[in-house]
């Protein structure tokens, strides 16, 4: 078993056959969809009937649960695919402790080798059930209100894929040093705990201090969650122009929920983010990478 291809059929099966892994990880962004529809959607459908109240317009029940539900999906799956990777590398950490990883370096096998095995093994099961989420997602959409298109559609797949590629080069870059299961389920709880606020998922940042929000622009999980927020919400946004929504109001709405980020007072564009995003994947597998290399110098 030293080719790239047996060793990520090895890690993927490794992680499908450990069953409480696997439909945690599943089960987990269906039960953050539960979650945010019964809690969160009560309070985002509250503050947008009150910001078109005080800007004088009127909005259908449908229309208004579109928005609602396009800010519930983006930030279930903005949330999702950073964490279902670092579920889903649990296996590096694992075979340190299990020993496997001592016997896979005996064989004629190169470190970049079994390196990139995990990253890819990782990213493909993330991708899955990721995927997973992005179709229950769009099944809710359509039951409390359908406003995308076939791009908006590919849009938001291609955003889902990206993110599931940033989140494995974290998770990498994050779990390559541990090597105990205290260790782990620390870094996995903190994550799970944080991530959401610091991208904007929970809440947007639109409402954090001026200062936080400085800092957090710092973060391209930031961008990841607005380029999501852009293409789950844009049919409603293009709906409520096509209703009588002054310019204003909609912008005014995009800026309340990210779909509008400042970058020191500076609008970034949507391809902006994208370059931040593709840009922070490189640095991420290059510091993994780099990890990887100095973990070998030192063996020598």
């Amino acid at each position: 078993m030293t080719g790239l291809g047996a060793l990520i059929r090895r890690n993927t099966k490794l992680y499908f056959h450990d069953k409480g892994m696997f439909f945690t990880s599943l089960i987990t962004p269906v039960i953050l969809l539960i979650l945010y529809s019964t809690f969160l959607g009560n309070v985002f459908e509250s503050s947008f009937r009150s910001a078109l109240d005080a800007a004088g317009a009127a909005a259908s029940d449908e229309l208004i649960r579109g928005c609602v539900g396009g800010q519930l999906v983006s930030s279930l799956l903005a949330v999702s695919c950073v964490t279902v990777a670092f579920c889903s590398n649990l296996l590096m950490v694992q075979d340190k402790i299990t020993g496997a990883r001592r016997d896979l370096t005996i064989a004629p096998l190169k470190p970049s080798t079994l390196a990139l095995s995990y990253y890819l093994a990782t990213m493909l099961s993330t991708l899955l059930v990721c995927l997973t989420a992005t179709a229950v997602c769009l099944v809710y959409l359509a039951n409390v209100g359908w406003y995308l298109t076939a791009s908006d559609v590919a849009k938001l797949l291609l955003d889902v894929f990206l993110l599931v590629l940033f989140g494995t080069a974290l998770s990498s870059c994050v779990n390559f040093p541990l090597s105990t299961n205290g260790q782990a389920s620390a870094v996995g709880t903190t994550v799970s705990a944080g991530y959401g606020f610091i991208c904007g998922a929970y809440m947007p940042i639109s409402q954090f201090s001026d200062g936080l929000q400085k800092v957090i622009s710092f973060l391209p999980g930031t961008y990841a969650t607005s380029l999501l927020r852009n293409h789950a919400m844009r049919g409603v946004f293009s709906e409520m122009g096509n209703q009588g929504f002054p310019p204003e109001v909609v912008e005014a709405i995009k800026d309340s929920v990210d779909c509008n980020l400042y970058f020191f007072g500076s609008k970034v564009p949507l391809s902006n983010m994208y370059l931040i995003l593709a840009g922070s994947v490189v640095a991420a597998v290059a510091i993994y990478v780099a990890m990887n290399v100095l973990l070998r110098s030192r063996q020598k």
